[in-house]
């Protein structure tokens, strides 16, 4: 089982519940559950670039598991969507918020890492059009086969009490690495991993007629997300990201803008070194999460800061430990 940003839970779920096939969980057999209900819009943030700010929690009844920042980018041939979200509903709204902007159809999907509040909402797009490319890292689209989808679905169907019922993991169809670049409608896409950031699947999009790159995970903003790749890869993804011509960057969670990468890449560079600076003194990681705990108040107010912090410092202390040998 791989692990997800809520493993703990999921471990219980899928123990209490068993899951299978997409099918078992949330498929044909599963009746869908109401449409999103809350109203969202899409800002523009650069020429025919939008992005859908979800909201910064984990998935719940409430937020009906909608959680993440889908992206919208218009081209000359059609729409290409970016993270449509966590289940078939999310999908929807995407949809539904595309078409109040444009009439063009949906020609390209690209999903940026494996955790499914970024991609089940794929299904909505393939129901409505069947021939859609979605692109994902070659390592999501394998964890996919093997049950990443399935398990996710087992942890969002139980967190949002049934918000995200039929739901179906609908997987990506066109495996991608780094450097791999196409044209789709007058612009051009490139595809950023550096093997290992905040997983081993992420993928950062660049569009560089518009200067915006979507980041995934490896970026949030008022919110800590769960690192299950390598502190160091994701502070190196996100300095990539920094150094490149891009003005606006889309983290996976979080308001999008001129400094949304650096700001998390200040965040994983303090706690990294605030860590290193304590595993020299011989302390061990649960003793220094709370000594460094007064250093980081630029970030304690933050989603998530005080359920993940010692999980960032147990990671981070096994890298630098690692480097020792």
């Amino acid at each position: 089982m791989i692990k997800t940003t809520l493993s703990a839970f999921l471990l219980t779920a899928s123990l209490t519940t068993g899951f299978g096939t997409s099918t078992a969980v949330a498929g044909s057999s599963v009746t869908k559950a109401p449409a999103i209900s809350a109203e969202y819009k899409a800002d523009k943030i650069a020429e025919n670039v939008y992005v859908i700010h979800g909201p910064l929690e984990t998935p719940n009844a409430k937020n009906q598991g909608f959680m993440n920042n889908p992206g919208i980018v218009l081209t000359d041939e059609g729409v290409v969507i970016v993270d449509p979200g966590g289940s078939v509903q999310t999908g929807d709204m995407v949809l539904k918020v595309t078409e109040s902007i444009t009439n063009k159809p949906v020609i390209a999907v690209f999903n940026s890492h494996v955790h499914g509040d970024h991609w089940l909402g794929n299904q909505a797009i393939v129901e409505k059009y069947p021939n859609v490319k979605i692109y994902g890292h070659h390592n999501m689209i394998e964890k996919v086969k093997k049950g990443a989808g399935d398990e996710w679905m087992v942890m969002a169907t139980r967190m949002t009490e049934g918000a995200v019922d039929g739901t179906r993991v609908v997987n990506a169809n066109h495996g991608v690495d780094n450097g791999f670049s196409t044209q789709i409608g007058g612009l051009t896409f490139n595809v950023f991993h550096n093997g290992k950031a905040h997983t081993d699947t992420d993928i950062m999009v660049h569009i560089p007629e518009r200067k915006v790159m979507f980041l995934g995970d490896n970026a949030s903003v008022g919110r800590l997300v769960r690192n299950e790749g390598s502190m160091k890869g994701n502070i190196s993804a996100l300095e990539h990201a920094v150094n490149s011509s891009t003005s606006i960057f889309v983290p996976g969670h979080g308001k999008s803008g001129p400094d949304s990468a650096k700001i998390y890449a200040d965040y994983l560079k303090t706690v990294y070194k605030l860590v290193r600076e304590q595993y020299e003194e011989g302390l061990s990681d649960f003793e220094i999460t709370p000594v460094i705990r007064p250093k980081l108040k630029s970030w304690s107010q933050w989603g998530d800061f005080n359920r993940l912090i010692g999980k960032h410092v147990n990671t981070i202390y096994l890298e630098v430990e690692q480097d020792e040998f």
